[in-house]
């Protein structure tokens, strides 16, 4: 590994304790404005009825009785040390509920993200060689794509293709067939955006000398695209696939409440309601590391498509 992908190495992993650091801080503000106690949390909720000396006990055991500046200090020691503590709500280690719930959520972002791509260029494909009609239609598709609220969505497929067709469970039933209907509901969104850029790339590229060099060397279309084309027309949207995943994970919190799939959305948003700050932060930290982690991953991914792209081409040299 050279000087320079050694540099590379060491400014993104400052940048992701960087962004760790600012999530974990948003995240520590952000639950004391969440109306509700979270000693009454830690004792089983409003309905527990805790009497103000088991409330007193439950503040001076968990710190909460400190100054907010000791809180906050306290907690980011805690981090640093890699503790994320336990549930306020599961009474379980957070590290373990993450381990349980951070699969499904990862699986379904990453197969969703797969499927936005090919959808993507599917009708980048197909647009490309259809004349001013097709572009105009697959502009219209791809705005509309990306416009489309995802709880609407998701709710029109669950009639169509659940309770209309009766082809696939309404509901995530821990089956491939239970994967589908979340997955469309995420991918057609993001496949919206990545198409835009695709197919534009995708349209310049065509023009290239080297494509044209390419037809006149007698070579078809599907050759042309797959040798020539799909290579500059994919490099805009490797860029965007880290927003991509990070856009993919916070729609994860509709997605699996609308399936009732498991997963760290329908987690997060039930540690929201409880103040579960504790697993409320986990969440937010396992979900921004897997952020800058995919990020990491796309610009490598775009310098081995287009090694003049940076440097971290060389650190898989």
């Amino acid at each position: 590994m050279t000087r320079r992908a050694l540099a590379w190495l060491a400014r993104r992993i400052i940048g992701a304790v960087v962004v760790l650091w600012a999530v974990a801080t948003l995240i520590f503000f952000a639950i004391r404005l969440v109306p509700g106690d979270p000693a009454e949390a830690i004792l089983g909720g409003p309905g527990s009825q805790a009497s103000a000396a088991s409330l007193a006990l439950v503040r001076r055991q968990y710190g909460l009785d400190q100054p907010l500046v000791v809180q906050y200090l306290d907690q980011l020691g805690r981090l640093a040390r890699g503790e994320l503590g336990t549930s306020y709500s599961l009474k379980q280690s957070v590290a373990s509920v993450l381990g349980a719930q951070l699969p499904p959520t990862l699986l379904l972002a990453a197969v969703s993200l797969i499927v936005a791509w090919l959808l993507a260029i599917a009708v980048a494909w197909w647009s490309s060689g259809g004349g001013r009609i097709a572009n105009g239609l697959a502009s219209t598709l791809e705005v509309v794509a990306s416009a489309v609220p995802q709880f609407l969505l998701a709710s029109v497929l669950i009639v169509v293709f659940a309770v209309q067709l009766e082809w696939l469970p309404p509901v995530s039933s821990g089956t491939p067939s239970g994967l589908v209907l979340p997955v469309i509901t995420l991918a057609v969104p993001v496949a919206g955006f990545l198409g835009q850029v695709t197919r534009d790339s995708l349209l310049d590229a065509s023009a290239a000398p080297f494509a044209l060099s390419a037809r006149a060397r007698g070579e078809g279309p599907t050759g042309v695209f797959a040798r020539h084309l799909l290579r500059h027309a994919a490099l805009p949207g490797l860029a965007l696939s880290g927003w991509a995943f990070g856009s993919l994970l916070s729609g994860a919190v509709v997605v699996e409440s609308v399936f009732a799939r498991p997963g760290l959305g329908r987690t997060l948003l039930d540690a929201v309601t409880l103040r579960d700050i504790p697993l409320v932060t986990g969440v937010a930290l396992a979900s921004a590391l897997a952020y800058v982690t995919v990020v990491a991953l796309g610009d490598l991914a775009e310098t081995l498509v287009d090694p003049r792209a940076s440097t971290p081409s060389e650190a898989a040299s």
